[in-house]
């Protein structure tokens, strides 16, 4: 029963993001957009990863992040191989390739990029800062998988949003992202929660900044019409 829960409300938080993400591009405008270069680029090294555990038995030894294993490289490889089944195997390439897309139409495909890799390397960071380091990780991969930065990525959707609507029920929907995440960590040290949490935490102050320097992100009718173009 703990495993259904477990996995019924990691999932239920992405749909939460995505549809954070559907709400701040328009729903209606994806038809008109330009292709997602970023997306396609990540997706792309996702399922190469899985292409080559599937030929190389020893990828996963070579390419994973176990502490018990030395690589400076791991921390990066080990996010494009895949260790959930072909099942969870499967989410993590259809998720990764959904969240990227939407965040590249609405925060850009460089900054995109940029928000991934945070998702990669400072939860774990994060920890130790807080003092998690000695307790459950924030990496919920178990050593491999996208899922980690794939939900910080998505996060940044739900902060997105959360600034562009005034909505009751969306407003609800955007802080909930935050909210499901910490209450996901508390209760099942879900680090698929937390690294949620981290990512709404720091596109914050890069939206700010965005904000302050002019040039916030397209609105869904003017990437729609520039994707026309």
């Amino acid at each position: 029963m703990e495993a259904i829960v477990f996995n019924v409300t990691t999932a239920a938080l992405m749909v939460m993001m995505v549809n954070c993400g559907l709400g701040v591009v328009g729903r209606d405008t994806l038809r008109g957009r330009p292709l997602p270069w970023a997306a396609i680029a990540l997706t792309a090294l996702a399922v190469s990863g899985v292409l080559l555990q599937l030929a190389w038995p020893g990828a996963m030894d070579a390419l994973d992040a176990d502490p018990a294993r030395s690589g400076w490289w791991r921390e990066f490889t080990s996010v494009f191989m895949q260790n959930g089944g072909f099942f969870g195997g499967l989410w993590n390439l259809v998720t990764l390739a959904a969240v990227a897309a939407l965040a590249q139409w609405y925060w850009g495909g460089s900054l995109t990029l940029v928000f991934f890799l945070a998702g990669i390397v400072l939860p774990g960071r994060v920890d130790t800062l807080l003092g998690l380091g000695d307790g459950p990780s924030t990496d919920p991969r178990n050593f491999a998988g996208s899922s980690g930065a794939t939900y910080f990525l998505g996060a940044t959707l739900a902060l997105a949003f959360l600034t562009r609507t005034r909505l009751p029920k969306e407003i609800a929907l955007a802080v909930g992202v935050p909210a499901l995440g910490l209450a996901m960590w508390l209760a099942q040290d879900n680090g698929h929660g937390l690294v949620s949490v981290y990512g709404f935490a720091l596109a914050a102050p890069v939206w700010a900044v965005r904000r302050r320097l002019g040039r916030p992100a397209a609105t869904a009718s003017e990437s729609a019409s520039a994707g026309k173009k």
